[in-house]
Order: C-alpha cells, then structure tokens, then sequence
C-alpha cells in the first residue's frame, strides 16, 4: 500500500499526489439504495442489504487507516549479476573493472551475498573474455579501460538470459555447412529461454495421445503402454548435442551450473510446420493461453535478435528472425515497439511516444512478408504429400479465398501426381528459393510453389495470388489457389 502510494503522482514532475481508496461494490450499492429509502422509514427496515461476494477479501475505511498508519515493511534488496549487467558496464567509458567494483560493493546487499556476487562476476568475466566477446587491452587507455567488447559484434548484440554465454559456445560447434544449421541456432537459442510451460505441457499432451493411438493399432498390452508413455516427452532438438556441450562448457565455466538448460521447439516447430500464431493456438488448444504464448515468441525474438553473433546469421536465420518478428507484431505489436523504444540509442528520454492505433502494414517488412508466403505455401506442398486434401480444400474454405479448390479437387490432382511419382520431397532442397517464383506486382503476387519430385522432372507446382491489401488487413499472408498441377 505504501509502495502504491508513494507512486502517486508522475515522477519528475509532481512533488505529491492523491491516493483514492474506493470501497467495495457491494457496499456502494448498499448505499445507492440506502439513499433511495433514506425519507421512507418503513422502506428503510425492509432493505435487504447485499452481500460481500463469496470468497472476497474485505475492506473498510477502517483498513485504509490502518495500513496508513502501519510502518512500512522494510524493503530488501535483490540485486543479480547477470552477463547483460557487465557487457553495460564494459560498454561505458572509464575502467569497467573500477565500476563493476563500486557496483558490486556499493548497494545494499548483505556482505556475504556481496561476496558471491563478485565471484559470479568474476566467472561470467571469464567466460567472456574465452568467448571472444570482450577482450583485455595491452595498455590502459586514457580513461583508465582495460576491457572493451570485441569489434566484431553486432551493433544489436545483447546477451540478456543466464545461459546467453554458453549459447555462443553451443553455437560454434554447430556445423555451418548443414541444411539445418539455422533451425539448430533457434534451437540452442530456445534451450536457454524460460520453460513457456502451457505450451510444452500441451505438447506432451499431444504426443503421448498419438504415441497410445499409434501402440492401440499394433496391439500392445496395456502395461507395456503405460510403461512406453513414460519415455514419450514433448519435442527437444539437439538434446543429446546441447546436454553433452553443456557439460563440457561448466568444466571451465562452474558459475554457470545455475543455470537451467532446456531443449524444446515452439519457434521451430512452427516454422517448420509453416503455421501462423492462430493454427498453432487451435492446434494444442492454448487459447486461455495466448498471453503465455506471445511472450514466449516475443522472447524468442529479442534473444535471436540480439544474442546471435554476425558469423552465424546466415540468409535463412534472417528469414526466421524477420518472420517471427513479425509474426509477433501483428497479433500484439506493443510487446516489440516497448522493446525497440528502450533499446533505441537515438530516442531521447523526454520525447513523448505515440502509440500507433494498429502495427505497420504486414507487407511494409517484404522480407518477414516474403517468408509468410512461402511458409504458406510449402504448408499446402506438405499437405500435398502426405495425400491430405481434405485439408487442404479446408485450408482454401478457412481463407474464404472463392478460389474453388475443394477436396475434391486437390484429391483429383494428387492422384495425378501420384500415379506418375512416388512421393513428394518435403526437405531443406524442397523448401529452398530454387523452387519458388514470386512475380511481384503492385496490389497482388503471382506466386509458383515447384513440386521437389523424386525424378527431378520439377513439372508439377502450385500457384497462387496474394492479396497484398487482404494480407495487411488480416495480419497474415492471404492466398488463393490459382492452379495446381503439371506446369505448362
């Protein structure tokens, strides 16, 4: 109460401010209708007086006076050193070894969490200084720096979550020259993000049911089922890879044992399932949960952005960088323009912020936009190939795009295709620039998605129309199947 008083008021400008303490609803209404009565004694014994609701906690005037008179509960400190605290403090001018003493002793930490404080320092120091991302200097400079942050980095580079370090070392033993390298680095950058537990309890949700529908159709025992569940868990990328560099990373960095590592695929998962924020709420039923997952991905993003070093931001990765980006600011824009707004080195701190009634045009960032389209299209080529049409005509009646493509339809020209080739490539080779036309024109896109088939022939496609102004009306990429089938 104290602290929400103390706040009254807009700092910086007013000396004081007003504290009004409204009492309960109940009461309010009592003496709305006590009013109406208050000259008619006979209406007044008659009065039936609501009730406090079941299960509220109650106040009076006589609580306010209470807690204003009450002392304040004394207020303890909770500083923590973190690998964004010391790459601030190397980034100032003067000696960042003399600062981050002050700012280790001068506070009002107890002595002994003072000390560990320093030795926490002293290891993430460490550990950056053996990641290459601040380096001593061979003399001090005129301002007393003995420590700087290495020139290579990105002018955007932050390493704000407890394994931000050990991301970097994962990072290089990743291998650059594999299809999924940019998928692995959204994976190590997601292993070291906060568990977004809704989303990962409904993920295993989801794969133990297909993993008993799957042992129900072979026709093992109960008991063995429940005994095979226990091995069934949510999806967790490059575990063994992340576990094993983990382990051999605390050897020379024991401060980081802290930590928590944690493999999942929330970012990948719907990049490589091509889905929008939408499909992939209704797909593990999260919609009381929305909340928990925009700020997930809205962390996702900020961490790749931030935390990637330029070596590893390969085409792809700046594709999944944008498009999540994206992603995030047309269903809750605000959570990024905060981000962007504190983290803008040219915004003066006095200048007022206007608050945009709506994000930016989707199709302003043409190459998050360009990346919708093609996670759209290649959505329809997996569906193609695991013979789903009935989905697929669903996904042409969910756009209400009038494009005509029922199942029916699709039904016919898989088993067209099917009849010539024996599956359809759904890899990194299938998903890559080589196989998708885009014809850019104001207003609309033509776009051509080639079939990967196994013969090579790449005479099979699906093409359509993008609407450029229903896709920044809606928030996502708006297409309508044109036709599909063998190219001319």
């Amino acid at each position: 109460f104290h602290q929400i008083a103390g706040r009254a008021g807009r700092a910086g400008y007013d000396t004081a401010g007003t504290v009004i303490v409204q009492a309960p609803d109940h009461e309010v209404e009592n003496l709305k209708q006590f009013a109406k009565v208050a000259d008619d004694p006979k209406k007044r014994r008659k009065l039936v007086r609501r009730k406090a609701p079941e299960g509220m906690v109650p106040w009076s005037e006589a609580t306010m006076t209470r807690l204003v008179a009450a002392a304040p509960e004394p207020l303890t400190s909770n500083m923590r050193v973190s690998t964004a605290m010391l790459l601030d403090v190397v980034d100032r001018p003067g000696d960042p070894f003399v600062a981050m003493r002050r700012l280790l002793t001068d506070n009002h930490e107890p002595r002994k969490r003072q000390l560990r404080h320093i030795r926490e320092a002293v290891g993430i120091a460490r550990s950056l200084l053996q990641a290459g991302v601040i380096e001593r200097l061979d003399a001090p400079e005129p301002d007393g720096r003995r420590y700087r942050l290495t020139v290579d980095l990105p002018a955007d580079f932050a390493l704000n979550q407890p394994l931000s370090t050990f991301a970097l070392a994962a990072v290089e033993a990743l291998d650059p020259a594999s299809e999924t390298f940019a998928l692995d680095v959204v994976s190590v950058i997601e292993a070291t993000l906060e568990d977004p537990r809704p989303i990962l309890a409904a993920q295993l949700k989801k794969a133990r049911n297909e993993a008993v529908a799957q042992m129900k159709a072979e026709g093992i025992e109960y008991d063995e089922r429940i005994a095979l569940l226990d091995e069934v868990s949510y999806p967790k990328p490059l575990q063994e890879l992340l576990r094993h560099t983990y382990e051999v990373y605390l050897q020379s960095n024991p401060w980081a044992a802290d930590g928590r590592l944690s493999p999942k695929s929330v970012v990948r998962e719907m990049w490589e399932r091509a889905m929008t924020f939408r499909e992939y709420v209704s797909l593990y039923g999260l919609v009381r949960s929305e909340g928990a997952v925009l700020r997930y991905l809205s962390d996702a993003f900020k961490a790749l952005r931030s935390g990637v070093p330029a070596a590893a931001r390969s085409e792809e990765l700046t594709d999944v960088v944008e498009w999540l980006g994206e992603l995030v600011r047309q269903v809750d824009s605000s959570l990024l323009d905060e981000w962007e707004q504190l983290t803008s080195p040219d915004q003066p701190p006095s200048a007022p912020v206007a608050v945009p009634e709506r994000p930016r045009p989707l199709t302003g960032n043409e190459r998050a936009f360009t990346a919708m389209v093609r996670n759209a299209l290649f959505r329809r080529v997996e569906l193609f190939a695991r013979r789903r049409w009935e989905e697929l005509g669903a996904l042409e009646g969910a756009a209400d795009s009038g494009s005509g493509w029922t199942a029916q339809c699709w039904q016919e020209v898989i088993g067209d295709y099917f009849a010539e080739h024996d599956d359809v490539g759904i890899g990194a080779d299938a998903r890559g620039p080589a196989l998708l036309i885009i014809d850019r024109q104001p207003g609309a896109w033509r776009v051509r998605q080639i079939l990967d088939d196994p013969a090579g022939d790449h005479d099979w496609g699906i093409e359509v129309e993008v609407d450029l102004a229903a896709s920044d009306e809606q928030g996502t990429a708006v297409l309508r199947v044109v036709d599909a089938g063998r190219l001319d």
